[in-house]
């Protein structure tokens, strides 16, 4: 009897040895591909490209079920990154998603809002402090800018505001090429 526990005892051991070996050894930590792209993509949520967030999007791309302009907030910064990365041609922007705007942020006239927390749930990044039948506010530096708590709004007491530019944000203004620059220039 002591001789089935023992064989029993060093069977569970061998095999529990084995798994804990083949779960670190054979571990698949996600696809590296897919994670390029998706540092690449401005992270707003918006859903503006068709899919239900940046993440979404970028395994559709990386499986090849999507093209790389569908990304209005990216604009052309996003689309040539992508191209660089995925070794393809940059196009441009798929007009059907939308126009490349600046950054936005949203604001709530905090005199006019009524607390219905319709904008909260419509949030997908949780930018959004309050609570029911209470005053909500925005909370800035998490605000993505993709205005999709505008629309739920009864009272519409919610506004778009561009970013204030600070040194932080500031980036070397890219050399015009020949192509870019306007036909009164060219001589």
């Amino acid at each position: 009897m002591f001789e089935a526990i023992f064989v029993l005892t060093a069977l569970a051991i061998a095999f529990g040895l084995l798994l804990g070996y083949s779960a670190i050894r054979f571990k698949v930590k996600g696809d590296p591909v897919t994670d390029k792209i998706d540092a690449i993509l401005p992270q707003t949520q918006c859903g503006q490209c068709g899919y239900a967030g940046c993440r979404p999007y970028a395994e559709a791309i990386a499986n090849g079920e999507a093209d790389i302009n569908q990304c209005p907030p990216g604009g052309k910064v996003v689309i040539q990154a992508l191209a660089d990365l995925l070794g393809r041609d940059p196009v441009p922007l798929n007009e059907e998603n939308g126009q490349h705007a600046e950054k936005t942020i949203v604001h709530i006239d905090e005199q006019l809002c009524i607390g219905c927390t319709l904008c909260i749930q419509a949030c997908p990044v949780d930018a959004i402090l309050g609570a029911a039948k209470q005053m909500h506010t925005i909370i800035d530096s998490e605000c993505t800018g993709c205005n999709l708590c505008i629309a739920p709004c009864p009272v519409d007491c919610i506004y778009i505001v561009p970013v204030k530019r600070d040194i932080s944000q500031w980036r070397w203004p890219r050399p015009e090429t020949e192509l870019e620059k306007p036909e009164a220039d060219k001589s």
